[in-house]
């Protein structure tokens, strides 16, 4: 470590700008050492100030008692060396050292006290209201289990005044409000909380604090749409921050208790540095608390062999890590309670572990890996039976059967639970019945058919012939069917798929004619021919475009007119599925008017054969349809009635598509985005059901990110993309660039310019191969202005450059080409305003005015260019000005140091070299140059009309000003007038409130 005083002041410098932890602390300590050393007590007292601050926003909060005792030590010794600032923070810092005190459980309780009461005395000889004092009392009492004393000094807390001493505002609110759920009052902590929770008071850790503390209240109040958008929000806040562990392990609890585990697990990986012993006891129990949640949960649902994260470097699986860290805080919360004298952190701790999910699922929206397994994992989730499958009373086994056999007749989502739980029933009774047995084969059959198991044609015959043993022909010709239909989705040959067909024809024909289902399955097998045949002739034609075209396609499509048109009576939802199939001929044929039509029949049949099931998919892709046709009335519409129906559907796919079609038309209506985020949450949620994360999922989540944003909610919404952009990145070229570059404005609004910047960049290199440079020209100018957001000039000057390359070669971006060139003008002033600099400046404006001035000569009326001319003059004048105004600001310097004032001469140092003095005829020109500028920028935006008053009104005061600094208000004041004359002539209305009083206030200045 270095000792001179400007090196240790430089490492203060450094430090303080590092990210908070151990490292900074270690640096933190290494500076207070060097200053001692040195004998400068005053740069001893600085770094005592900065440690006891470094280990304040981090996990070894508790050290900072040394630190400030020492300071406070300084302080005695002579107050008078301590600056008003210092001793502020001094006194300040007494609230740290309270609660540093109460959560070190091997500082004995007397100590502690007679800290508080320190800190008392002292707060009153120096004036300050007891506030903070009573605050620090009652979290003590609370801690030993001393109530009365506690609510004693509530009171007092609430009655006291606020002085500069006082928390912030909503650091008290965060306290008052935890003090009421541990009253058992969740409603009044939220109304508490409501100013916090609104970001209308905020400070470091707040609102992060207090978003994590109100998830269980929430929850217990059934607020859960709340609490699902503080954790997205909360958990973005606090993410990695090691001051607020606590806040963290609130966060894995919330996930562990809302059927969120993987979610948890997630979060507990982030963070997996600080599993293990941390300096400050009480933020351990407060983090390891909550992860001690989530491993329970882990272990109840059959996880506790997999692996969860090391501990100390060392890898644990979730059962080995839940009893190493409930040793050791059951440990820590044991002594906490032989200090104290009661059970009560223990009572705490161990009723927090012991905690049951207030949820079993709650939809968060951000993507998750699903679980790991292990050999002793729970058995999958059963399929969800539907309201109508099954009463709410079991039914007998003789009734269980007859409702599968409906079920399957009439093509329910519900028949393979029913034949399920036929089939654990069946394994029970002493003599199964042979038709159920072979029913249940059946069943098993078409599963293996539709999961494309090898073994299915094998089963699918064993079936047939046990049905026709049975005398069940009708049942042993649909098994033919679907043999023929194994067949074809495994590739066999033409040949051998139309032998099969004709059997399973012959089969259906040669049923007697009082048959019921004869014509049903005649229908079944004239319906599959269609749907095959166009697949078949390709196999035998592949260079045969024919029957793959439009003539192809139009045989297809009679075909199946003809046949709704036979079986419309009898098979109506035979007849719907043609209808479907006929629909979505039509859209490949480019004939989306027809398909409309098409689709809303064909979910109509479906509807009125009692099978409304069948018209989610339909009425789905109508929905699409008709938005893609400009009727979003009728989209909606469809996509709602679509909805509805499927109630009854288990199949999860089904589910999240028509979710995201609704989710997708509402959100472009554009006033419905709140409902349009529910869709898209539960519309990933169920493609998450089905396996489809990164697909459906995927595009679910853009959709519920979009509609956050919409909403204001850009937190939530940067929190849920981010989540599904690894997905999203494997959708495509165009998707990369779209979610990436939705990304970084998400990013951009909250403030992060780094990354946005980066997402940016990555958008602009992925679209780097297209033929249009436009699309790549807007990102790299996004990045740019990024970049110079985040302070990182010279990258930003790079990209900049590279935007207005890119603009120049479309060959027709005048607006946006003029603006790179003006930020690139403003860019380099950001260090120094030297003459060179200003020279680039004036010279990139002069571009700017040029690329115009060729645009306008080509359309003279486009009022964009021609507000961009007045805006580039106007910027101009603004860039001359501020030359003016640091060789004015120079000389007031020079002026001060003359008259004695130390510390503005030493300000002032550096600036006349930097800047460079003009002399009184240089800055008379250039104040004249501005002038000319805003006067010409002012004519033209009169010109524009009444749409640019406030532009011109902005030029004309600044030239008044500029008037008024060389010694010629009335010129000034003359312009004013003017203006005023010309808008009284205006009719009343179109002279905007704020004009005349801002024209007479301006009037008066220039006057006095």
């Amino acid at each position: 470590m270095t000792t001179t005083r400007e090196q240790i002041e430089q490492g203060l410098v450094q430090n303080r700008e590092s990210p908070n932890g151990s490292a900074r602390n270690a640096h933190a300590e290494a500076l207070v050492g060097a200053a001692e050393a040195s004998g400068d007590r005053a740069l001893f007292r600085e770094t005592l100030d900065n440690l006891i601050n470094a280990y304040l926003y981090s996990s070894e909060s508790s050290k900072i008692l040394v630190p400030f005792a020492r300071l406070l030590q300084e302080y005695d010794k002579d107050p008078a060396a301590f600056s008003e600032w210092e001793a502020h923070s001094l006194f300040w810092q007494f609230k740290w050292v309270a609660s540093a005190i109460s959560d070190s459980p091997d500082i004995p309780l007397e100590s502690a006290a007679g800290w508080l009461d320190e800190m008392e005395r002292r707060y009153r000889v120096a004036g300050y209201s007891e506030r903070p004092v009573r605050e620090a009392e009652l979290w003590l009492a609370h801690t030993t289990g001393d109530d009365e004393r506690a609510e004693r000094a509530f009171g007092r807390w609430i009655a006291a005044d606020r002085d500069d001493m006082s928390d912030c505002q909503a650091c008290e609110l965060n306290s008052q409000g935890q003090y009421a759920v541990l009253h058992g009052d969740d409603a009044q902590a939220l109304e508490l909380w409501k100013p916090v929770l609104a970001s209308d008071l905020t400070c470091a850790e707040e609102p992060h604090r207090v978003l994590a503390t109100s998830l269980l209240p929430l929850l217990r109040l059934g607020r859960a749409d709340e609490a699902r958008s503080h954790h997205l929000r909360g958990y973005r806040m606090a993410r990695g921050n090691e001051s607020l562990l606590p806040t963290i392990g609130k966060h894995i609890e919330f996930c562990a208790l809302t059927g969120n585990e993987s979610r948890g697990l997630e979060i507990l990986a982030e963070h997996a540095h600080h599993v293990g012993p941390l300096a400050n006891v009480d933020d351990q129990l407060a983090f390891h608390g909550g992860v001690l949640v989530l491993l329970r949960r882990l272990e109840r649902l059959g996880h506790g062999g997999s692996p969860a994260v090391p501990y100390e470097g060392t890898p644990r699986t979730v059962s080995e890590l839940y009893g190493i860290l409930y040793a050791d805080c059951l440990g820590i919360a044991r002594r906490f309670d032989t200090r104290n004298g009661t059970t009560r952190i223990s009572d705490r701790f161990l009723e927090r572990i012991g905690r049951e999910p207030l949820l079993g699922a709650l939809p968060l929206g951000v993507r998750s890996a699903a679980l790991p397994h292990d050999g002793a994992a729970a058995a999958p989730t059963p399929v969800r039976l539907p309201a109508s499958a099954v009463s709410a009373a079991m039914p007998g086994f003789e009734e269980l059967v007859e409702r599968a056999r409906r079920a399957r007749d009439l093509g329910h989502p519900g028949t393979d639970a029913l034949w399920a739980e036929v089939g654990v029933r069946l394994d029970a009774r002493p003599e199964p019945d042979p038709l159920v047995s072979a029913d249940l084969e059946d069943q098993r059959a078409l599963a293996a058919a539709r999961r494309g198991d090898e073994d299915a044609r094998e089963l699918l015959t064993a079936v047939r012939d046990t049905y026709r043993a049975l005398g069940r022909e009708e049942r042993a010709a649909l098994a033919e069917l679907r043999l023929a239909g194994v067949a074809a989705r495994a590739g066999a040959a033409p040949a051998e798929i139309r032998a099969l067909f004709r059997v399973a024809a012959r089969a259906a024909e040669a049923l007697d004619p009082a048959e019921p289902s004869r014509t049903r399955r005649i229908a079944l097998v004239e319906l599959s021919v269609i749907r095959v045949e166009s697949y078949l002739r390709s196999l035998e034609a592949p260079h045969d475009h024919d029957h793959d075209g439009a003539h192809g396609r139009g045989e297809v499509v009679a075909e199946l007119t003809d046949f709704v048109t036979a079986y419309a009576g009898s098979a109506p939802d035979l007849a719907a599925e043609a209808e479907e199939m006929a629909g979505r001929l039509a859209l490949s044929q480019g004939d989306p008017d027809r398909a409309v039509v098409l689709l809303a029949s064909a979910a109509e049949r479906a509807v009125t054969a009692g099978r409304p099931w069948q018209a989610v998919d339909p009425l789905a892709l109508r929905a699409g349809v008709l938005m893609s046709l400009g009727r979003p009335v009728e989209a909606e519409a469809a996509a709602r009635s679509g909805l509805a129906h499927a109630s009854e559907v288990t199949d999860a796919e089904a589910q999240g598509a028509i979710r995201l079609t609704l989710a997708d038309v509402l959100l472009r209506r554009g006033d419905a985005v709140r409902e349009a985020a529910g869709h898209a949450l539960s519309g990933a949620h169920w493609f998450d059901q089905a396996g489809l994360t990164a697909d459906g999922g995927a595009q679910a989540r853009l959709m519920l990110a979009r509609a956050y944003a919409r909403d204001g909610r850009t937190a939530e919404a940067a929190e849920v993309l981010q989540s599904a952009l690894p997905d999203l990145l494997e959708h495509g070229e165009e998707q990369v660039v779209s979610a990436r570059e939705f990304l970084g404005d998400l990013l951009r609004e909250l403030g992060e310019s780094r990354p946005a910047a980066e997402q940016y960049l990555l958008a602009a290199e992925a679209a780097k191969g297209w033929e249009n440079p436009r699309p790549q020209a807007h990102l790299a100018h996004s990045a740019a202005e990024a970049l110079a957001g985040a302070g990182l000039a010279l990258e930003a000057t790079a990209a900049y450059e590279r935007a207005l390359d890119l603009y120049r070669l479309t060959g027709d971006a005048p607006v946006p080409e003029i603006r790179v060139l003006r930020s690139l003008a403003w860019l380099g002033l950001r260090e120094e305003v030297t003459d060179p600099a200003v020279d680039r400046a004036r010279e990139l404006m002069a571009e700017a005015a040029r690329v115009l001035e060729t645009a306008l000569a080509a359309d003279p009326d486009d009022r964009e260019l021609r507000s961009e001319l007045a805006q580039t003059w106007h910027q101009l004048a603004q860039v001359l000005d501020r030359r003016v105004s640091e060789d004015v600001a120079a000389d007031d310097a020079e002026d001060d140091a003359d008259t004695g004032e130390e510390t503005a001469a030493d300000e002032s140092a550096d600036r006349p070299e930097a800047v460079g003095r003009l002399g009184e005829a240089r800055v008379e020109a250039l104040r004249v140059e501005e002038i000319e500028l805003w006067d010409r920028a002012a004519a033209l935006y009169a010109e524009l009309g009444p749409d640019h008053l406030r532009d011109r009104f902005q030029c004309l005061n600044n030239a008044a000003w500029t008037e008024q600094e060389r010694g010629r208000p009335e010129a000034g004041a003359a312009r004013v007038s003017a203006l005023v004359d010309e808008v009284r002539a205006w009719p009343e209305d179109a002279v905007p409130d704020w004009l005349l009083p801002s024209a007479e206030h301006l009037r008066k200045q220039l006057a006095g």
